[in-house]
């Protein structure tokens, strides 16, 4: 587990011009923006906060994982 936290390389972003979309009609809520061939995440209410990157393969795991339900707390394991 260390040795793939230490081949992880972070990746940083000039975010700084990039459009952000809203979820729904909240611009307070999360926003993503599309950069460099990355995805970006942040909290619309504080648009100078950090901003999470993903690469292509990571954000289609999450948004897969999300569809399949696999964020809701009320969930019931399988099996």
């Amino acid at each position: 587990m260390a040795a793939q936290a230490a081949d992880r390389r972070k990746i940083e972003l000039d975010v700084s011009g990039a459009e952000w979309q809203s979820a729904g009609d909240d611009p307070d809520g999360v926003q993503i923006a599309f950069v460099d061939g990355y995805i970006a995440m942040r909290n619309g209410a504080e648009p100078d906060g950090p901003a999470l990157i993903f690469t292509p393969a990571e954000w289609r795991a999450f948004v897969l994982g999300a569809r399949d339900g696999e964020f809701d707390p009320y969930r019931q394991p399988a099996g």
